[in-house]
């Protein structure tokens, strides 16, 4: 029997009226407070001879805090909480990088692969790369929903050897277990949820096999209406697991939480209509000392609108994130330099 919801923070996250359900609040968060503004765009050549983009806000100061963003599931640069973490980034006088999934920038990646739930070898890679770029820079991902699984597997498969600077992390409504995941979104409200994302899954996967013929059955593809039907006919033969359960058991970032060796924030809704409460890891947070909850009863899934008007919300897990770095960097005695002000605002 789990334990109960409970918020371990001095400021307990409360919705805004007007978005009162996890649904509700999960429609909110999906409208941005205002645009993005124009990032600096880095292109990295992976070891595969693919590529991946990498979007910078920088600071003044070369050796500030580096906040590392993976999105969710089709997302990108453009999604309301690359947007939210940035300013709240800035706020702190942190630095701040949003890496684009393969596939899910202004241009097509060049490999048969995109990216899934558990891939964490192009996350590893940019790590990397930005770790022994500057060895004294702290390092502090933080992921959205896939971006947020994908971030807590990493953790857990490296452990120890996690490179020295990545201090801390923190992942906003992860899925935990994807199987669990997947069936709600393909189950509930008549499979609205995964057909929400398989509108843009389908097209891309489509356009892949004509550059790559017979990856898989294109014409099978475009009659997918669940994400387990998408899955078994692109993401199983793509990236060589043995069927879809294979997959689902193998790539959930729920196992690999004991063996995270840095600090992690893991901020979770009870009400979050994609992933299964049941699934939330209170024991797993229980029993480590790397591991910090921020477990509220509403939130809905990559949400947490607190306050502001539908067409401006105001966002809550991005600042506890935020606040969960700042108070980590000053564990570990490094002193960043507040701005006077946002260059966002």
């Amino acid at each position: 029997m789990p334990a109960p919801f409970a918020v371990t923070h001095e400021s307990p996250f409360r919705p805004v009226w007007w978005a009162p359900t996890g649904l509700a609040q999960t429609i909110a968060g999906m409208r941005a407070s205002s645009p993005m503004p124009p990032l600096r765009l880095e292109i990295l050549t992976t070891p595969d001879g693919d590529e991946l983009q990498l979007h910078w806000q920088d600071t003044a100061d070369p050796r500030a805090p580096l906040v590392v963003l993976l999105h969710g599931l089709e997302g990108s640069r453009r999604s309301p909480y690359v947007r939210a973490t940035a300013e709240a980034a800035a706020r702190h006088g942190f630095a701040f990088v949003a890496l684009e999934f393969r596939s899910c920038s202004d241009v097509p990646n060049r490999s048969l692969r995109t990216y899934h739930s558990g891939e964490t070898t192009d996350c590893a890679f940019v790590l990397g790369t930005l770790a022994a770029r500057a060895p004294d820079r702290p390092l502090l991902p933080i992921g959205f929903s896939l971006g947020a699984n994908v971030v807590l597997k990493w953790l857990g498969e490296v452990g120890d050897r996690a490179p020295a600077n990545v201090l801390a992390a923190a992942a906003i409504s992860p899925p935990y277990d994807l199987g669990s995941c997947g069936h709600r979104c393909d189950t509930r409200l008549g499979g609205v949820l995964a057909r929400h994302f398989l509108r843009t899954m389908i097209p891309k996967a489509i356009a892949k096999e004509r550059r790559h013929p017979g990856a898989f059955d294109p014409a099978a593809v475009r009659r997918c209406r669940t994400f387990r039907a998408f899955d078994e006919l692109v993401t199983v033969p793509v990236f060589g697991f043995r069927d879809v359960d294979h997959f689902y058991s193998s790539q959930g970032c729920g196992q690999f939480l004991p063996a995270i060796r840095r600090p992690a924030l893991l901020v979770s809704a009870l009400d979050d209509p994609l992933v299964d409460p049941a699934a939330v890891p209170h024991a797993a947070v229980a029993a480590s000392g790397f591991l910090h909850a921020r477990f509220s009863k509403r939130g809905g899934h990559v949400a947490f609108v607190a306050g502001g008007a539908p067409w401006r919300p105001r966002r809550w897990a991005e600042a506890q994130a935020l606040q969960f770095f700042a108070a980590r960097l000053a564990a570990a005695g490094v002193t960043v330099p507040v701005p006077a002000s946002s260059p966002l605002s």
